[in-house]
């Protein structure tokens, strides 16, 4: 059986009256993408949030690699990467400022600093721009640069946040190129989008609406299941049911 790096059983976050997300389980193979669907307002962000270490759960478990996200939070942000839907760039530094600041976010002694930036600006394609403002960049190069900050430090595991929300479809496809390298050199990949297309590149996905997991799955077995052509029909097919099935 292949191990697994998160495992989640009855995950619960609530705010206040509002529950956002609902006693959901799942687990995440090291190793994998892993597609986490959803509309807005669905729980993902929170859930991501969760396992990342920056929101407590109100209930149920959560192990990151082996550490209780509840009660080993910081060192779960030591062991995982994350880049968010605002990329979460510094806008007035360069783009060797931002991995470099990043690196010693993450700890990095500069001698490692300086191999791991060397060979991110090789990888990302982004050499000859160290010297650039970072808010002089077009989107999908601040888009790479996110991914540079995140992976840094070698997590064995990132989380990406939404993260080719406006991005034109070229970088789009390179982008994913990316993530298929480093899943293939050990990492796991756990992504949001609502790309439905970019979902049929992940090893497994989970669809969730107003706080639950309502399927989870390889996208070619999931769509066989329920009879659909496309991730987006399954993503609407079953969006459809899951609200049906709540009404009164």
């Amino acid at each position: 059986m292949e191990q697994e790096i998160v495992s989640a059983r009855g995950l619960t976050r609530k705010f206040g009256a509002f529950t956002a997300v609902d006693h959901i389980d799942f687990s995440v193979r090291r190793g994998e993408i892993f597609g986490f669907l959803g509309a807005n307002g669905a729980g993902k962000t929170t859930t991501i949030r969760i396992l990342c270490g920056l929101l407590r759960p109100t209930g149920g478990t959560c192990l990151v690699d082996g550490l209780d996200v509840d009660r080993q939070a910081e060192a779960v942000k030591r062991l995982i990467g994350y880049m968010s839907q605002r990329f979460s760039l510094y806008e007035d530094l360069t783009v060797e400022e931002n991995l470099e600041f990043y690196g010693g976010v993450y700890g990095l002694n500069e001698a490692e600093l300086g191999r791991r930036k060397h060979g991110l600006l090789k990888e990302l394609e982004l050499e000859g721009l160290e010297k650039r403002m970072t808010a002089a960049l077009p989107l999908g190069w601040k888009q790479r640069l996110a991914l540079g900050c995140a992976v840094i430090h070698r997590p064995r595991m990132v989380f990406l946040d939404e993260p080719t929300g406006g991005v034109d479809p070229v970088s789009r496809r390179n982008f994913w190129a990316m993530i298929h390298a480093m899943a293939a050199e050990g990492v796991t990949v756990f992504v949001t989008t609502h790309y439905m297309d970019e979902a049929e590149y992940c090893d497994r996905i989970s669809i969730m609406d107003a706080g639950r997991i309502i399927a989870l799955g390889p996208p070619s077995k999931l769509k066989e299941r329920y009879a659909q052509a496309t991730v987006e029909d399954l993503f609407s097919h079953l969006l459809d049911s899951s609200r049906e099935g709540s009404r009164p």
